[in-house]
């Protein structure tokens, strides 16, 4: 969660906004074999659509404010969200690929 190499803690995870690092500076952890792909994307979009969802459909039911003002305040909100949510997230999906010792597979190896 605090975008750090899963296996010491130490080093740095990301070398850009959602670019894994090659290895761990620290303790020179490989990370060449890990790729999350698109799956922390899904998560953070359920998890932020939904948020955003429910609150304006909430605050449109009780309040019933203009769309404009909705939008004033719902696109800003999901974007900071998933923003916000995405580098914590791809960061679990590494430690989880760590943890379960998971690796790519080719087609060449079935």
């Amino acid at each position: 969660m605090l975008c750090r190499c899963p296996d010491c803690g130490q080093g740095k995870l990301f070398k850009g906004f959602l670019t894994v690092t090659d290895h761990c500076p620290a303790c020179d952890y490989d990370f060449t074999t890990l790729n999350t792909g698109d799956g922390a994307a899904i998560f953070v979009m359920q998890i932020a659509g939904g948020i955003v969802v429910f609150g304006a459909l909430f605050v449109q039911v009780a309040y019933d404010p203009p769309v404009w003002a909705m939008l004033m305040v719902a696109l800003p909100l999901v974007a900071g969200l998933s923003l916000g949510l995405m580098r914590p997230a791809k960061g679990v999906m590494v430690a989880l690929q760590m943890r379960n010792k998971a690796a790519q597979v080719h087609n060449d190896e079935f």
